[in-house]
């Protein structure tokens, strides 16, 4: 296989001659599969790699592995042809690679504090079969200063080699929007920096071949806070829709109404969510960072501290939904759909829908329909088993997969009346009241069908 160390922009100018070289991509969630898409389309060999036996299932069959349709279109094609490849054993995987791309996150202890031990052992999986004259690009979150202390050092212990002269090293932060989500990476600009220039020069050749609006960062550390910076500053954005959207709620007003009068290209400005595991974890890492130099971030901290009460909010609007039944949350019946992932909004609202005394039944829709539930009292295998005698279900999956359900069906299963709680703020209230349903939903209250 062709050293990647001296590469140059003549060499990967074709499909013909990036097919020569191998991509490696660990961590299948969204930004993972934006990668694999990208280097496929581009016209490399592509291995796809992840911990979680459940994704390279849906990825080998194709099925809810992206909240993108298209993207879904490319990866299907691609696997068809045997340009992508999935595979479970992750040091054959990099061995077998000649560009490493690492979308993985820090993860948050309970004291939404940085814990790297995930991170830690996935380099060292990496580091123990990375080859000589490779290029490994982390394109995931971390703390300040992690690319060039944890991540460097630990590969350069665990392989033996130096950056720099046995392999590359560079930084891609790659931040995926659930309010304007990026479809493919050929129509974004991606940040790139690196710990030393030959990297940084080899770094940013890839990404050309992927995008055409590449831009340099000098230090890693810029590249670093860019993308703690921007999570931050979308999750403020959220702190504030949030308040608003209570406003909304309170006032008789739809909030999202109010948003199409100011958005931009009809991306909405303010999204009000209690779906936002991606910036609580990077404006956590951002608050740490700065507390280790002793810096107080008191709007991100007060920021962070509105958007975890919206889970409280969420539970208010259910109970309000159920009272116009006359109906109580103690001893309801509450279906949900989400992601079953624990440290979710998901599995906040689980937990405290149950300390309130209601019985609840959890639907995952992108776990694979015979994987095993023994784990989890509330998790079911089906949709028609989550909803059944239920008195109201609660939405807190994607539009896709909201597009995907058969509310008259689900209808004909729950109780009488039946009430729809749109947490995820994508669903058009006529949508589910032309099928019988209530609608009580964020930033928007319960909706009257008149």
């Amino acid at each position: 296989m062709p050293s990647v160390l001296k590469l140059q922009a003549q060499d990967v100018d074709s499909k013909e001659k990036t097919s020569q070289y191998t991509v490696c991509i660990i961590g299948c969630g969204q930004n993972g599969l934006l990668y694999a898409d990208a280097f496929a389309e581009a016209g490399y060999k592509v291995i796809c790699n992840d911990d979680n036996p459940s994704l390279l299932k849906r990825l080998a069959k194709v099925k809810n592995c992206s909240a993108d349709s298209e993207v879904e279109s490319h990866l299907k094609r691609h696997i068809n042809a045997g340009n992508l490849t999935i595979s479970s054993v992750r040091q054959n995987a990099v061995s077998d690679s000649d560009i490493v791309v690492l979308a993985i996150n820090a993860n948050l202890d309970v004291k939404n504090k940085a814990d790297v031990s995930e991170l830690r052992a996935a380099y060292k999986q990496v580091g123990v079969s990375l080859k000589q004259g490779s290029l490994l690009v982390y394109g995931g979150i971390s703390s300040f200063g992690a690319t060039e202390s944890l991540l460097k050092e630990t590969l350069e212990d665990t392989s033996g080699l130096k950056v720099g002269k046995d392999f590359l090293l560079a930084y891609n932060p790659l931040q995926f929007s659930k309010i304007c989500p990026i479809k493919s990476l050929n129509n974004v600009e991606l940040i790139v920096a690196a710990t030393d220039l030959q990297s940084l020069n080899v770094a940013t050749v890839v990404l050309k071949t992927l995008t055409s609006k590449v831009k340099q960062a000098n230090q890693v550390k810029l590249a670093e806070l860019a993308v703690l910076f921007k999570i931050a500053q979308n999750d403020a954005y959220t702190a504030l829709a949030n308040e608003l959207a209570v406003f909304c709620e309170t006032v008789g007003v739809d909030y999202f109404k109010v948003q199409e009068l100011i958005s931009d290209e009809g991306c909405l400005s303010f999204y009000p969510t209690i779906d936002e595991e991606e910036k609580r974890k990077g404006t956590y890492l951002l608050i740490e960072s700065a507390e280790n130099v002793n810096v107080n971030l008191r709007l991100s901290a007060f920021g962070r501290q509105i958007n975890e009460e919206s889970v409280k909010c969420a539970i208010n609007l259910t109970q309000k939904a159920l009272r116009s039944c006359d109906k109580s949350l103690r001893r309801a019946r509450v279906a949900v759909i989400g992601p079953a992932n624990q440290h979710t909004a998901t599995d906040r609202y689980v937990k405290v829908t149950i300390t309130k005394g209601a019985k609840v039944a959890l639907y995952d829709p992108l776990l694979v329909k015979k994987e095993a539930v023994e784990g989890s009292p509330v998790l079911k295998k089906s949709l028609s088993e989550t909803v059944e005698n239920a008195d109201c279900l609660v939405f807190l999956s994607s539009q896709k997969q909201f597009e995907q359900l058969n509310l008259k069906k689900i209808k004909t299963l729950m109780k009488n009346p039946a009430i729809f709680v749109d947490l995820v703020g994508i669903v058009q209230p006529e949508s589910v009241q032309t099928e019988g349903f209530i609608y009580c939903g964020i930033g928007r209250g319960l909706v009257d069908k008149s």
